[in-house]
This record gives C-alpha cells, sequence and structure tokens, in this order.
C-alpha cells in the first residue's frame, strides 16, 4: 500500500509519470551523475530509495508527504530536444562517451606506467654498465700492477741467482743450510723459493695471456679455465722470436732496387715497385708543389725523378716493348738446323685471263666452274703435288681491279710470282699491277703466256709488250722464263712445273721446322658452327694444336689445324697453309702471326695493339680543320654521302668492297661503309642499318630467318651479290642517281623593245621585233641594257596582235611580258634560250 501510495503522489496531473529523484532542485547532482557514464544510474536509484524509501520502513513513507514536491524542470529531456534524440538515444550517446574517455584516461595512464618503468629500466642499465665499466678499470689496473710487481720481483730473483752462481759456497752457508734441515727434521716449517733451474717461474701476465686464448665450446662446457694457445698467436710468438734473434728487422739497411718505369704508372703502383709507402711518395710530390693521390696517373719523366731521389735505378720502357721478340730473332740460324721447304709461289694477273684454270690444270681439278661469275674473289691457297713428286705451294690471287690489297699480300708472302698473261689480250692494268707488286717485293717472276690455243695468240708481242715494264724474257736475252701453255688443251703444263722447280732450287729454299712458328695470314673468315677461322701460311718453325698464336688484334690457342681437303693436322710446317680455329676474332688478311709463351703475353699484345689502333683512328685531323670542314659541308651542302653496311664471306672480299666503293665518289657525292664484317646477316646488323639509314650488302652471305623479319619489318634494304661486278654497278649507278644534273642551256633568238605599253591587268608590256633566231612561249629570258644583263626570267605573255602565239620568228613582231618584272624600256634587248636538264655519270 505503502508503494501504492507513494507512486500516486508522485504523479503530475496531466503530465507523464517522472522519477521523483528528477524533480528535485539539485539538478547540478544529476548532471554529474551523467558526466561520470556508468556511475549515473546508480545514483539516481540512490536518490529514489533515499526520496520515496525502502518497503516495509514505516519512518521512510511518513517524511515524503512532509515535503511537498515542487515542479522542476526535466534538463536531460531538454538536451535531449536540442539535439533532435529521445531521451533514451541521447542517454545511450553520453554513456558511450563516459566510456571512451575513460578509456582514453585509462590508456594515458598505462602509457605514462610503461613509459616510467622503461626510464627506470634505462637508468639502472646505465648504473650497471657504469659500474661494470669501473670494475673492468679496477681489475685491469690491478693486473697492470700485479705484472709490474712480479717482472719487479722475477728481475731480482734474476739478479740473485747472478749473485748465487758468481760467489762460490762457504762453509757457514752448509752449516746453515743443515741447521735448516735440522729445523725441518724436528717438525718446523720452512718456507723455499724453488730452484729457478728445475722448474721456471711463469709470470702472471703469461697466465693471463694464456687465458686469453682461443674459446671453443668444448672448453667452454668443461669449465676449463686455462685454455690452450691459439696457432695464430704461436706463429706470432715464433716470428718475433725470429726477429728477435736475426737483430729486428727496422734496423736492417735500406735495399735499393732496379725499378721499370713505363710510359704511364700510378703513384700506388710506383710505390710498390720501389718498395716504399705510398704515403711517403705522396707525401713527396706534395712538397714538390703537385698535389697527387695513389690513384694518380704520372708521366715516365715524373716517375723517374720520384725514383731517383729514393735513390733506386731507372729502367724506362716503353708501352711498344711488348712486341720485341714478337717474330722471334731474324739473325742467321744454325745451317744445321735449316732443311728444304717446299717453293711457295703466287698467280697474278688480268681477271679473266685464265689463272684459275691453269692451276686447275696443274692439278687435275676444276675450281673455276664453282667460282661465282668465273672469277676468283678471294685468295685460295693450297698445296700440288706434281708428277715428279715434288710439292709447291700456291696462292690463287684474285684478279679484279677491287682486290689490289689482295695482290700486294700475295706478291709480299711467296717466293715466286707466276704472272699469267692471255696471248690474245696481252698486258692489262691489272697485269701491271701484279708487276709493280712483285718488283716493289723483290720476288722473281715466271711469265705464263696463257691461251695459246687460240686463233689470235701471239707470244712475241707479249713478251715484246713486258719489255716496257722492265720484264726482259730469256729469248730478249733476260733471266725472265717465259712458257707458253695452254690450260684448256693442257700443253705447257710440265715446261712450266719444271721452270718453277728450277727457280726454287736456284733460291735454296729453307727453313727451321724446330723453333716457334711464325707467318702470314692469308685470309679470315667467320663460318657458322667454327667461329673465326684464319687462313694462315707457316713461313718458319712448326705449328702445334694447343699452342698460343697471337695474330694482329687476336688471340686464341690453336684448337684444330685443317688442310685446303678438311683433314685434321697436328702439325703445319713451313710453307704449308692451313686453316686454324680457336681464334677470339678474324683476324685482318696480311697480318704476321707467330706462337707466344702464353696466354698472358699474347693478351697484354693484342690489349696493345687495341689501344694504339683506337688511338691511330682518333688522331686524325686537328680539331680546327675538322669543324672548318664540317662547317663547310653544313654551309654549302654540296657533299652528299651515301652510308652502306657490307657482310662478306672473307675478310679480303670485305675489305675489297670496301676500298672499291669508297672509291667510287666525287667531290659531290660518295659512298661510305659504315660497317664492314664476316658473316651472316643478323639482328645487330639491321639495327646497326636502321639507325644509320643504310642499306645492307652481303656478299656471298644471306641474313638468318629473324634478321629478315626484322629488316622487313623496320624497312631496312638487304641486297644479296656474288659478283662484285654487280655490285659495284649498282652502288654506282645510285651514286650517279645522287648527282645533280648538269644544267646546258641553248640560246634561240634576240627580240628589240620597240614601244612600252602599259596594260591596267598585265602591266607594262614590250612590244617588240625578233631581230635573230626566234622566241617562244615560257623559254628563259634575259633583259640586256647596254649590253649589261638586268634580269633574267621567264616570258609570262607572248602575243602576236591580239592572239597567244607559241612562237614568233625572226623578223617578225609581237608582244611580250615578263614575270614578275616591269622595269622596261625602249632600245632594250630581250635574250631569249632553252635550259636542258642532262644525267651526270661518274667518271
Amino acid at each position: 500500500m505503502t508503494d501504492t501510495n507513494d507512486k500516486d503522489k508522485n504523479k503530475k496531473p496531466g503530465g507523464p509519470r517522472r522519477p521523483l529523484t528528477l524533480g528535485k532542485p539539485s539538478g547540478g547532482m544529476v548532471r554529474q551523475s551523467f558526466s561520470h557514464g556508468r556511475s549515473n544510474t546508480v545514483v539516481v536509484e540512490k536518490k529514489k530509495r533515499r526520496l520515496v524509501g525502502a518497503p516495509g520502513k514505516p519512518g521512510a513513507a511518513s517524511k515524503s508527504p512532509a515535503a511537498p514536491a515542487k515542479p522542476t524542470v526535466d534538463e536531460v529531456a531538454q538536451a535531449a530536444k536540442r539535439l533532435g534524440l529521445s531521451k533514451e538515444e541521447y542517454l545511450k550517446r553520453q554513456e558511450a562517451v563516459g566510456k571512451a574517455q575513460a578509456e582514453k584516461s585509462a590508456r594515458e595512464q598505462a602509457r605514462a606506467e610503461e613509459e616510467a618503468a622503461r626510464q627506470a629500466r634505462a637508468e639502472e642499465d646505465k648504473k650497471a654498465l657504469e659500474a661494470k665499466r669501473k670494475a673492468e678499470a679496477e681489475e685491469e689496473a690491478r693486473r697492470a700492477a700485479e705484472a709490474a710487481a712480479e717482472a719487479a720481483e722475477a728481475a731480482a730473483q734474476a739478479e740473485q741467482n747472478d749473485t748465487r752462481r758468481e760467489k762460490p759456497a762457504s762453509p757457514q752457508d752448509s752449516g746453515g743450510q743443515d741447521k735448516v734441515s735440522a729445523l725441518e727434521a724436528a717438525g718446523g716449517r720452512v718456507k723455499r723459493s724453488r730452484p729457478q733451474q728445475h722448474k721456471p717461474s711463469r709470470s702472471r701476465k703469461d697466465d693471463q695471456g694464456r687465458r686469453r686464448g682461443k674459446l671453443t665450446i668444448v672448453s667452454a662446457l668443461a669449465g676449463d679455465d686455462d685454455r690452450q694457445r691459439s696457432l695464430a698467436s704461436m706463429r706470432r710468438a715464433r716470428e718475433r722470436e725470429k726477429e728477435r734473434r736475426s737483430g729486428g728487422g727496422t734496423s736492417g739497411e735500406k735495399v735499393y732496387r732496379e725499378v721499370v718505369v713505363p710510359e704511364a704508372i700510378t703513384v700506388a703502383d710506383l710505390a710498390n715497385r720501389m718498395s716504399e709507402r705510398a704515403a711517403d711518395v705522396v707525401k713527396y710530390l706534395m712538397k714538390q708543389g703537385t698535389m697527387a693521390n695513389m690513384n694518380d696517373v704520372l708521366d715516365a719523366d715524373t716517375a723517374q725523378l720520384i725514383v731517383e731521389d729514393f735513390g733506386h735505378t731507372v729502367k724506362r720502357v716503353a708501352e711498344a716493348d711488348v712486341e720485341e721478340d714478337f717474330l722471334g730473332a731474324d739473325e742467321e740460324e744454325d745451317d744445321a738446323n735449316l732443311k728444304p721447304r717446299p717453293p711457295v709461289i703466287a698467280v697474278m694477273g688480268h681477271v679473266d685471263h685464265g689463272k684459275t684454270s691453269l692451276l686447275d690444270a696443274l692439278r687435275a681439278t676444276d675450281v673455276a666452274s664453282g667460282e661465282a661469275g668465273g672469277i676468283t674473289q678471294h685468295i685460295g691457297a693450297y698445296q700440288l703435288k706434281l708428277k715428279s713428286g715434288d710439292t709447291i705451294t700456291v696462292l690463287d690471287t684474285p684478279g679484279h681491279a677491287a682486290f689490289s690489297a689482295m695482290r700486294t699480300r700475295g706478291a709480299a708472302a711467296v717466293d715466286i710470282v707466276i704472272l699469267v698473261v692471255a696471248a690474245d689480250d696481252g698486258v692489262k692494268p691489272q697485269t701491271i699491277e701484279s708487276i709493280k707488286h712483285a718488283q716493289a717485293a723483290g720476288t722473281p717472276i715466271i711469265v705464263a703466256i696463257n691461251k695459246m690455243d687460240t686463233y689470235e695468240a701471239n707470244a712475241q708481242k707479249i713478251e715484246t709488250e713486258l719489255l716496257q715494264y722492265e720484264v726482259i724474257t730469256e729469248s730478249m736475252s733476260g733471266e725472265t722464263q717465259a712458257i707458253p701453255v695452254s690450260a684448256k688443251e693442257k700443253t705447257g703444263l710440265s715446261e712450266l712445273a719444271e721452270a718453277i722447280m728450277l727457280q726454287a732450287e736456284i733460291l735454296d729454299l729453307k727453313a727451321n721446322p724446330d723453333r716457334k712458328a711464325d707467318g702470314l695470314v692469308i685470309e679470315s673468315k667467320v663460318e657458322k658452327g667454327r667461329g673465326p677461322v684464319a687462313t694462315v701460311l707457316v713461313k718458319r718453325g712448326s705449328l702445334k694444336r694447343g699452342e698460343v698464336v697471337v695474330a694482329g688484334d687476336h688471340w686464341g690457342k690453336v684448337k684444330a689445324l685443317v688442310d685446303e681437303r678438311g683433314a685434321r693436322l697436328k702439325t703445319a710446317t713451313p710453307s704449308v697453309p692451313v686453316e686454324i680455329l680457336g681464334l677470339d676474332g678474324a683476324p685482318a688478311p696480311g697480318e704476321p702471326f707467330a706462337v707466344v709463351e702464353n696466354e698472358a703475353k699474347a693478351r697484354e699484345i693484342t690489349e696493345y695493339r687495341v689501344r694504339a689502333r683506337k688511338r691511330a683512328g682518333v688522331a686524325g685531323p686537328t680539331a680546327s680543320t675538322s669543324m672548318e670542314q664540317m662547317l663547310a659541308r653544313l654551309k654549302d651542302k654540296t657533299t652528299e654521302e651515301m652510308t652502306l653496311l657490307v657482310k662478306g664471306d672473307v675478310q679480303g672480299s670485305v675489305e675489297a668492297i670496301r676500298s672499291s666503293l669508297e672509291g667510287l665518289g666525287n667531290d659531290e657525292v660518295n659512298a661510305r661503309v659504315i660497317h664492314g664484317a664476316v658473316g651472316g646477316i643478323n639482328e645487330s646488323d639491321v639495327l646497326l642499318a636502321k639507325s644509320s639509314g643504310a642499306p645492307i650488302i652481303g656478299f656471298n652471305v644471306r641474313a638468318n630467318r629473324q634478321a629478315k623479319a626484322l629488316a622487313e619489318k623496320e624497312g631496312v634494304e638487304i641486297r644479296y651479290y656474288s659478283i662484285i661486278y654487280d655490285l659495284l654497278d649498282d652502288v654506282k649507278g645510285v651514286l650517279e642517281g645522287m648527282l645533280a644534273p648538269e644544267k646546258r642551256e641553248t640560246f634561240i633568238g634576240y627580240a628589240e623593245i620597240l614601244e612600252v605599253f602599259n596594260i591596267t591587268k598585265l602591266g607594262k608590256v614590250a612590244g617588240c621585233k625578233v631581230t635573230e633566231g626566234k622566241v617562244e612561249r615560257g623559254a628563259g629570258v634575259r633583259l640586256l641594257r647596254d649590253d649589261v644583263v638586268i634580269h633574267e626570267g621567264e616570258l609570262s605573255t607572248l602575243k602576236r596582235f591580239k592572239d597567244e602565239v607559241p612562237k614568233v620568228n625572226a623578223g617578225m613582231e609581237c608582244g611580250m611580258g615578263f614575270e614578275g618584272y616591269h622595269d622596261l624600256r625602249k632600245g632594250d634587248v630581250i635574250e631569249c634560250f632553252t635550259v636542258e636538264y642532262l644525267d651526270r655519270k661518274l667518271d
């Protein structure tokens, strides 16, 4: 009943039921309960119990009617209303806010406690570290003091022992000893120092040194404090003892050396060769006013001054000294070591005079039919075995004008030159060139007059023509043998072979086969699956498989020796041409080759040659001259260049094509080979041609599948040739097309101006009379005033009466107007001419 009455008393008429706790004037307590989040509900319940009273207590119900309830304002509802929320939502939100603030304060308190604990630990660690360092310092000081004391005690003991050894024993001493022995016998204890000679004393310092030995897992687990001495420590002690016995290494005298000084050397390398400290050399340079470090490069003169000032002897060497004795000594060898060798002959002459056919007849084979175009385009080297049993080595050189360098190498590498001249054609330019090469090399000549089977053959005429080139045959009281032969009918071949062997017997050709091999590179190429292949001719010594060979800018270990028939050889003796495999590149034809001691020497020689070749290529003209030439070309634009990329089957053919193409141009156009190499056409060649805008010329080579696809994609033109005639003709035609056409002017007539008329639409028109020749519409005209050219242009109109006419002949009058020019006067003379443009040719 009490609860029901109390509840009814708390109700306000016409209003919602509200708790009595919220109706008290102390609204601040209610707000404080909301600010503490979770505790708001508890505070409200306590207030409710206090005002309403607990059920079953009589005093509580009697107190509430004594204080009449005053109307109060619900602040929570008003706050919720201002925020647009219901009271329950507002209470939940306030509870969440209080909860978040409580969690935040808890996190901050935990963070502060953690930071305080961290600082406390850091302080403890710092104090512990300082205490440890202090203890270590004290321990180190104690050890040092003990070591010093032990050293002093050991020195005193040693001095006492020396004194005892010097002083003889006395009876009193012996009596004292007996007395001490008696004391010991009576049960007393006497302290004695142990004899030094029985057990040497070990200082504490040595024990500490032993304890500082290498710590292993076994010793650490075993708890063994006396560790074994490390091997490095024993080695150092042994070295110190050895140095002590020898009197010390620093007290010796300075050693003066012979220092090899090249053309350029670094400071560190120079100090190393002098066995001096690099810092001392740098200090010396600074005293001389040169700021340098160990990596700076010194020239030979500066290095020589430094070496001499340090007291050493200088030996100057040049960079080119690496090639000393490359080909061995050229002095006379012992006749006992010389053995006969086959003669080496070169067949030379004009193109299509039958050189290869003559050799085919000698060896009964057909090589000429396999040549492209029927002409030889690279040097062929092989050996022939004659019917008499003798062997000769033959170099078949090309006769085309483009292969001049090959003929030069052929004449320089052989003992005898066979000059082939066609009996029905006579002496030709390449014949004359071959004669000059042979005479310059001092090589004897044997003239083979070929094609004697033809109707127009005349051997006497050939011998007569050779007289003007200082080739005097035996029939004309000279020393040169002339043999009429016919390669087609195979006549005169035995006489030619006999003449070759006779000339070889006169020359007395011998060589030493037991020395290191050297010779000449005849040809080189790059073959798929075999790599760089060089055809060489051995002149002296014997070339064996596995030896290290240097040829030009390349070197390598000989992997295989192959003769002209494809047979593998173990050794190549003098005058034997072979193909060698194993080089790192294709050497240039004509380069000498030789066997060297090891790979390091070969690498040193080739690196020097590459550097020298680069320096020679970079040198060229001076900068001012090159700049002036470049500016002149850019200003005048009179020179057009055709760039080409050449790939060939052999190096000699590439060189011949390069020299021939670069000699085709003139002052206005020329051809330049930007890249020439042996081997097939690959993707890198196509990319280079694309970047430089050059077509690719393949001579007896082809492009692989990837290169073809890339060339089609990039639009790079690839042309294949097997005959050098066709290649040169095509390039020559392109160069001629690049030439500006020749302008040819033809005079057609004169006309004199009789009167000048001013027409509104046309401007000034001259009334003229043709005095000579004719005048044509569209022709070129010049206006002459007092025999001076005032204007040059074209006719814009040509009329007779009122009609336009194509031409007006002499003696007739007409009207003429100029294009863009109207300064016409009476009495001027008009010269008419036509211009014709003609295609130009390269001479």
